[in-house]
């Protein structure tokens, strides 16, 4: 997939109905979805316990876009090749889950797959500063990690600029998970933010049965974000 810094929604299908994961996913995206998100956790490193790689298989049958699979477990490099396996096409890691962020990022890349380090809300953007090199993205998360449906903290959005000056030219997505919705996508596409994750946002009111509403939340989102970037090049 070609870089661009166009805006990307990317739902979480934590926020899918479990019963009918298939449907959901086609769903999403026949309305509009650019990537999939697979928020995968432990009960460990966050207080929730979600998708194992056999689960991550059954999703990728039905991807036909890009999935993305953030990992919230600790440890986390023991996992890595299963999630690999199992048909991510970017594997997000967090910088806290490990000693060893810099292994990491090397075993994601030994795999053939996108790379991705995701920094809690508490984590400065200064402890990623000498492994963006293997980045092919950076996550933001904008709510504590573990749970859907929380609310947006905004003091990420700061955080999210000073990333981005971080980054510079280099060909590298800023991913924000957490909150997102109309009213705070055009704040962190502001900062500079290209891919935004939601869940309840896309997935509420609507069902595999009446998906137009997930295609009227998605393009809600994306035009709220898109609509700050109006006389910016978004290359």
């Amino acid at each position: 997939m070609s870089f661009d810094r166009k805006i990307k929604i990317a739902p979480s299908i934590l926020s899918a109905d479990f019963a009918d994961f298939g449907r959901e996913i086609r769903a999403v995206q026949d309305e509009g979805a650019d990537w999939v998100h697979v928020d995968v956790m432990d009960g460990h490193f966050v207080p929730n316990l979600t998708f194992g790689p056999p689960a991550v298989k059954a999703f990728r049958s039905h991807v036909t876009t890009f999935m993305d699979v953030h990992l919230m477990i600790a440890p986390v490099d023991p996992f890595i090749d299963a999630y690999a396996e199992a048909g991510a096409d970017l594997i997000t890691a967090h910088v806290e889950a490990g000693p060893h962020i810099h292994r990491t990022l090397q075993a994601i890349r030994a795999t053939g797959k996108k790379s991705g380090v995701a920094i809690n809300p508490g984590t400065p953007v200064e402890a990623i500063e000498y492994v963006l090199d293997l980045c092919d993205l950076v996550l933001v998360m904008s709510v504590n990690p573990g749970f859907g449906g929380q609310k947006f903290i905004h003091s990420q959005v700061d955080k999210i600029a000073r990333l981005r000056g971080m980054i510079g030219v280099r060909p590298i997505h800023i991913q924000v998970d957490g909150g997102i919705d109309a009213k705070t996508a055009p704040l962190v596409a502001q900062a500079g933010a290209d891919v935004l994750v939601a869940g309840s946002a896309v997935f509420r009111g609507g069902s595999v049965n009446d998906q137009h509403v997930y295609g009227q939340n998605i393009a809600s989102i994306r035009g709220a974000a898109e609509g700050v970037l109006r006389g910016r090049d978004p290359s």
